[in-house]
């Protein structure tokens, strides 16, 4: 009678999962989060939970939350191996969101899934979130690197992103006070930023084979990857300065979904259709898909990243402001009294 040979030996590595590699990432990690550090972080990268002392200069801090992800513009940074700006897509996702209540971002965690570890693009991808960080001045203090295989398919991640920040009680943004007569600025996106992508992939198997070699100087894909702009550092000092009633940031559901969410009932947003231009990607995008105004207004932000609600007194001061921090100022529209609704109207 044989005795049965004992199993072969397993390990993590075996199943799918490389802790080395793993141990690597966080390594390279280590020096691009080092780079966002400010004040406030008392333990960041490295520990079972980060610690952040919220500054001692806020009197009535009132804590400020946001999670996002970049959606299926990350099919194109796998398709065309573009993984360092989507890191930047992934914080502005949040911080913008965050300043929207009037609020500074003060750290930021993030969220990297896979099914199989490649410490190259992972670094690739939080080197952007770590710019990202530094170009809004908040902390990267932490994060999770998910290897799970057999959940993702080969070369394929995801990402998720959580933004804490904090505004003064007293100086929290809510639209409670915008009325008739207030003026609508409209600052300049940097491009599709990260909503509507998966309509921009059916308009790149619409053109396959007949794709523009650049859109507004750019190269073809450049132009379709650039990332959301960060509007924190400009419309922070904005604030500092002008009585801004109301901000809004235009992600899903773009000018026409979002604008309202910052209305008070019996208001709109009356935007004036010409009053910003519009760029040669957001043209060929409505060429290409066949839409109408309405539609590109519902589904991409068409050119305009951040709005800023502000008393027509003001209006001039505050886009002088932000245009001499860098920012693309138009004035796009005005508040008019409407029904028991908010609502936006383009014409």
């Amino acid at each position: 009678m044989t005795s049965a040979l004992p199993p072969t030996a397993l390990s993590y590595k075996d199943a799918g999962v490389d802790i080395d590699a793993g141990d690597a990432l966080v390594e390279r990690i280590k020096p691009l989060a080092k780079r966002t550090m400010r004040e406030g972080v008392l333990a960041g990268i490295g520990g079972f939970g980060a610690l952040f002392e919220v500054p001692k200069r806020y009197r009535e801090p009132v804590l400020v939350s946001g999670t996002d992800g970049v959606g299926t513009k990350l099919k194109l940074a796998f398709e065309w191996q573009m993984h360092d700006t989507v890191g930047i897509d992934l914080v502005a996702m949040s911080v913008n969101d965050v300043l929207v209540q009037g609020a500074e971002p003060l750290f930021f965690l993030d969220y990297f899934a896979c099914g199989k570890l490649d410490v190259d693009t992972a670094a690739a991808v939080v080197g952007g979130i770590a710019r990202g960080c530094e170009l809004s001045g908040c902390a990267l203090i932490g994060g999770e690197t998910a290897e799970m295989p057999g959940m993702y398919p080969a070369g394929e991640y995801d990402l998720a992103g959580f933004c804490v920040g904090a505004v003064e009680k007293s100086k929290i943004l809510n639209g409670a006070d915008v009325k008739p007569g207030d003026v609508v600025l409209g600052l300049a996106s940097s491009g599709v930023h990260s909503n509507g992508f998966s309509l921009v992939r059916k308009c790149l198997e619409r053109s396959a084979g007949k794709l523009p070699a650049t859109l507004d100087g750019k190269p073809f894909k450049q132009a379709i990857m650039e990332p959301t702009r960060l509007y924190v550092k400009n419309v922070l000092a904005a604030l500092a300065l002008h009585p801004i009633k109301a901000l809004a940031h235009i992600t899903g559901g773009g000018l026409l979904e979002n604008i309202p969410r910052v209305l008070p009932e019996g208001t709109a947003a009356h935007l004036v259709k010409g009053s910003w231009p519009q760029t040669e990607l957001f043209a060929w995008l409505q060429a290409t898909a066949g839409i109408d105004d309405f539609e590109m207004n519902r589904t991409f932000n068409n050119g305009i990243g951040m709005v800023v609600v502000i008393d027509a007194a003001h209006s001039a001061a505050c886009s002088a402001t932000l245009q001499a921090a860098g920012e693309q100022v138009y004035q796009i529209g005005v508040i008019a009294k409407r029904g028991d609704q908010a609502a936006v109207l383009v014409r």
